[in-house]
């Protein structure tokens, strides 16, 4: 299993990315899809998940900016960020099965 990110980038703050992150090498649909990020110096953080049935998860400090969604048909999560501020700066890791993407990186500039 594979978990192939992309999306990233640099963008002044209020601004919006939309990440994506494809699943290769899976037969059938994954249950829970998700992205955590990590900032320099910090501990990685769950950002937003979802599972196969749209139930969705969101860190507090996301909540009303960023929309998690997935396609099941082709196993690929989504990660929609509006409204970006400076201290959303990180890599962003898709994370599924106990699988890691290698991360892309986000920086938001004030």
């Amino acid at each position: 299993v594979q978990l192939v990110e992309s999306g990233g980038g640099l963008v002044q703050a209020g601004g919006s990315l939309r990440l994506s992150c494809a699943a290769t090498g899976v037969v059938g649909v994954i249950n829970i899809m998700g992205w955590y990020r990590q900032a320099p110096g910090k501990e990685r953080e769950l950002v937003a998940s979802i599972s196969s049935g749209a139930t969705t998860r969101y860190a507090e400090s996301v909540k009303d900016r960023f929309t998690i969604s997935r396609d099941n048909r082709r196993n690929t999560v989504y990660l929609q960020m509006n409204n970006l501020m400076p201290e959303d700066t990180a890599v962003y890791y898709c994370t599924a099965i106990n699988v890691w993407g290698r991360g892309t990186q986000v920086t938001v500039s004030s």
